[in-house]
């Protein structure tokens, strides 16, 4: 989308989310707050990791692998090829938002740190225009109880690296119906591998399962987060 390169040269903090459903939809902060309840019931401390779950909440994030600690934010409808695969700024900002009520801060602009929990969110950098959506995720330096926050497309290319078939393949299809990806960037950067292969297999159906979810409730009128003419 060309609309990324724009957001590419902009600040996070000059970037909005914007739309109107982005407004109707999301919880803002205090509600977010609310919502991040901090101990359980008996008064101990509620693990970081049920208190993340509150990000599903908003229907731009997805908390979308607990045990590899992967946090997906929603991109856009329909793709190009051609298309930039990267976090945007507002993509960026949505995400910070709905962290601040959970202890985080920004420490650079690429983490966000909750001290006490020692605890980071990482945003990969964007790497050159013909990089490989599966590299983003290998590559990025972290530690064991960190999550990266990823795109979409970045995330199903995850789940084919990490999982066996079967298990790769429900959890893209989990994945789309929320949160579509580009189809045809992933399709050309499979590589020859027993997984990816596989997966290739599996192209067809996802693009039907992908296509269903765009045409209806409540995908279809959901727009891109920082989309061009808002």
């Amino acid at each position: 989308m060309i609309r990324k390169l724009a957001t590419l040269f902009t600040t996070t903090g000059a970037t909005t989310a914007g739309t109107a459903e982005a407004g109707r939809e999301a919880p803002g902060p205090d509600q977010g707050a609310r919502e991040a309840e901090d101990h359980a019931i008996d008064g101990s401390p509620m693990p970081m990791a049920t208190r993340l779950a509150v990000l599903d909440r908003d229907p731009y994030l997805y908390l979308a692998d607990l045990s590899e600690r992967v946090i997906s934010v929603f991109d856009d409808l329909k793709y190009d090829r051609a298309d930039l695969d990267m976090m945007s700024g507002p993509m960026r900002e949505r995400l910070m938002m709905q962290l601040k009520p959970l202890g985080f801060r920004q420490v650079s602009g690429m983490i966000m740190e909750n001290k006490a929990e020692d605890l980071r969110v990482i945003f990969p950098k964007f790497h050159a225009l013909g990089a490989s959506p599966f590299d983003i995720a290998r590559y990025t330096t972290r530690r064991g109880q960190d999550y990266l926050a990823l795109t979409p497309t970045q995330t199903a290319c995850h789940y084919i690296d990490h999982y066996d078939h079967g298990e790769a393949v429900d959890r893209v299809k989990a994945l789309v119906i929320k949160q579509p990806i580009n189809l045809f960037r992933l399709m050309d950067y499979l590589e020859d591998k027993p997984a990816h292969r596989a997966f290739q297999n599996a192209i067809g159906h996802i693009k039907l399962v992908q296509r269903e979810a765009v045409e209806a409730a409540p995908l279809k009128t959901r727009r891109a987060l920082g989309s061009m003419g808002i």
